[in-house]
């Protein structure tokens, strides 16, 4: 075998290799209110091969998802406008606008927008799959309304069973 560097790409047939980016405009990809925040599903899970889902979200004050962790996946944040309090286990920690947050799984999170303005984020999840979850039981918004923050009651038998079968656990805080 010679020592010289091999060039993988051209080593490759046409069959072996394919090169396709995905490529998302910004007023591209569904959106959907989920606990009271904004969601807009970028990509998903299934799109990316199983890589991963990537969302934008506005958390308008007061709102964020309850507390729950992900048995089968990592989740990672940036803030693009704004600060949102994260639960990390038993603490919390503020993040602001340039901040990034990554929650490896099995790690009980949440966020909280616990100030007065809207804030932008993006977050995805590796590998995807939890988007489905926005995409199957999130609200669709209606024009001149706010999302409404969910109650313990808005979650049906389906919502629990999806939340199980993709490996994920609602804590919510006082457990």
């Amino acid at each position: 075998m010679s020592d010289e560097p091999v060039n993988t790409l051209a080593a490759l047939s046409a069959t072996e290799y394919k090169s396709e980016a995905l490529h998302v405009r910004s007023d591209e990809g569904p959106v959907k209110w989920v606990a009271g925040d904004e969601y807009t599903i970028k990509v998903t899970g299934k799109e990316t091969n199983g890589s991963l889902g990537f969302i934008v979200a506005t958390v308008p004050p007061g709102n964020g998802p309850v507390a729950h962790l992900h048995k089968h996946g990592d989740e990672a944040f940036y803030l693009l406008k704004g600060e949102l309090e994260f639960l990390n286990g038993d603490d919390t920690f503020m993040a602001s606008e340039g901040d990034f947050v990554f929650v490896p799984r099995g790690t009980r999170h949440r966020f909280k927008n616990v100030g007065t303005e809207e804030v932008t984020m993006a977050f995805f999840f590796t590998p995807g799959g939890p988007e489905s979850f926005f995409l199957e039981f999130g609200d669709d918004p209606l024009p001149g309304h706010s999302p409404q923050l969910w109650t313990p009651d808005r979650f049906t038998p389906q919502m629990i069973e999806a939340t199980v079968r993709m490996g994920d656990i609602i804590l919510p805080e006082g457990m």
